[in-house]
C-alpha cells in the first residue's frame, strides 16, 4: 500500500465515523493518525460527548472486534486478561480469553478502576501481549486501545499514574458541539440509531498494510533535530516539573509520521510536529505548583512550540 491509498482508506474511515459522530474534521484527522501510528488513545472528556459511540464506530468502520469493558473499583486484573479454568469434562486446565483480546478495546471510564487493574493493561499496551501464569499470548493485530475518562469528576476514581499515561500516543477530546451540530445530532439520532446501519469500509489487512506504509514516511535531519529540541523545551520551561522523556519524543516522530500520510505526504514536515505534539505531549506534563490540567499542559505546549524555531524543509528528491 502507498501513501496515497493510505490517506484514502483514512479519509474514508473518518468519513465513515463522521456519519454517525458528530464531530470536527481535525478530529478524526488525529484520531486516524493514532491508529495508523499504531499507538492508543485517551479520550479525555465529559459525559455524553460521544466518546464510546466514537470507539464503536471506529471499530465497525475498521473491520476489527470490538469489546467495552466498564472500568469501577472491584474490576479485577484477570477480568480483563483472562483466566485458566480448570475444565472437569476435558480433566484440563483451559484459557479463557479476557476482553483485552479484540481488535479495539475501550476502557470506558479507565480512571475508576483501581491501581492494580489500570495497570493490568500496561503490558497489553506496551508489549502487545499478555502473561498469565508463565505462559505468554499475543495480541490481535490489529490492536488498539480507546480509553475514556471525565476530567472534572474526581469522586471515587484513580489518577492515571505517569507510567500509565505514557502508553497513550494520543489524548484527544471531542468538546460540546456548537448550536448548528447540536441540532444535527438531534436530527440524525431522530427516528434511529444511524450507528446500527454502520458497515466496514477497511479490512483489517489493510490496516496493517496501511500502518506498515507509515512507518516509512520520511523525516529528514532537521525534523529530527526539531523534534528534540521540543521535548528538551518541555524539560527546562519553568513551569514543568518533569517534561517530556525519549519515548514521548519517539511518539512526536510517530504521530507527526502517520499524520503526513493521513494528508497523502510521504515526507513530515515541522507543520506535522506542531499539529500533533499538544495531543501527544499535554498529557505527559508533570507542571509545577499545581494539579497538572489539559489546559494548563496545553497552554505549555504551545508557549513551547512558539518559542523553538522551526527549521525550513523542502519536499525530498525524488
Amino acid at each position: 500500500m502507498n501513501i496515497e491509498q493510505t490517506s484514502t482508506l483514512a479519509k474514508r474511515v473518518a468519513d465513515s465515523v463522521k456519519s454517525v459522530v458528530v464531530c470536527a474534521d481535525s478530529l478524526a484527522e488525529m484520531l486516524l493518525a493514532a491508529v495508523l501510528a499504531g499507538g492508543h488513545v485517551l479520550l479525555d472528556d465529559l459525559p455524553g460527548t460521544g466518546k464510546t459511540t466514537l470507539a464503536k464506530s471506529l471499530a465497525v468502520s475498521l473491520g476489527v472486534s470490538f469489546k467495552r469493558v466498564q472500568f469501577t473499583p472491584d474490576l479485577l486484573p484477570s477480568d480483563l486478561t483472562g483466566i485458566n479454568y480448570y475444565n472437569q469434562k476435558e480433566s484440563e486446565f483451559v484459557f479463557r480469553e479476557g476482553p483485552v483480546f479484540a481488535g479495539l478495546v475501550l476502557a470506558d471510564e479507565i480512571n475508576r478502576a483501581t491501581p492494580r487493574t489500570q495497570s493490568a493493561l500496561l503490558e497489553c499496551m506496551e508489549e502487545r501481549q499478555v502473561t498469565i501464569d508463565g505462559v505468554t499470548r499475543k495480541m490481535p493485530d490489529p490492536f488498539l486501545v480507546i480509553a475514556t475518562q471525565n476530567p472534572v469528576e474526581a469522586s471515587g476514581t484513580f489518577p492515571l499514574p505517569e507510567a500509565q499515561l505514557d502508553r497513550f500516543l494520543m489524548r484527544l477530546s471531542i468538546g460540546y458541539p456548537d448550536a448548528q451540530n447540536a441540532a444535527l445530532i438531534l436530527s440524525r439520532f431522530h427516528t434511529g440509531d444511524p450507528l446500527g446501519e454502520l458497515r466496514a469500509v477497511a479490512e483489517p489487512e489493510q490496516l496493517i498494510e496501511a500502518k506498515t506504509c507509515v512507518r516509512g514516511v520520511t523525516v529528514v535531519d532537521d525534523v529530527k533535530a526539531y523534534i528534540v529540541a521540543v521535548a528538551e523545551a518541555t524539560r527546562v520551561h519553568e513551569r514543568v516539573a518533569l517534561g517530556a522523556s525519549p519515548r514521548a519524543a519517539l511518539s512526536l516522530m510517530r504521530a507527526a509520521q502517520a499524520f503526513a500520510a493521513v494528508r497523502a505526504r510521504d515526507y513530515v514536515t515541522p507543520d506535522d510536529v506542531k499539529a500533533v505534539a499538544p495531543h501527544v505531549l499535554s498529557h505527559r506534563l508533570i507542571l509545577k505548583g499545581h494539579v497538572t490540567s489539559a489546559h494548563r499542559a496545553g497552554e505549555v505546549t504551545d508557549d513551547v512550540l512558539k518559542r523553538v524555531t522551526a527549521p525550513t524543509v523542502d519536499e525530498p528528491a525524488r
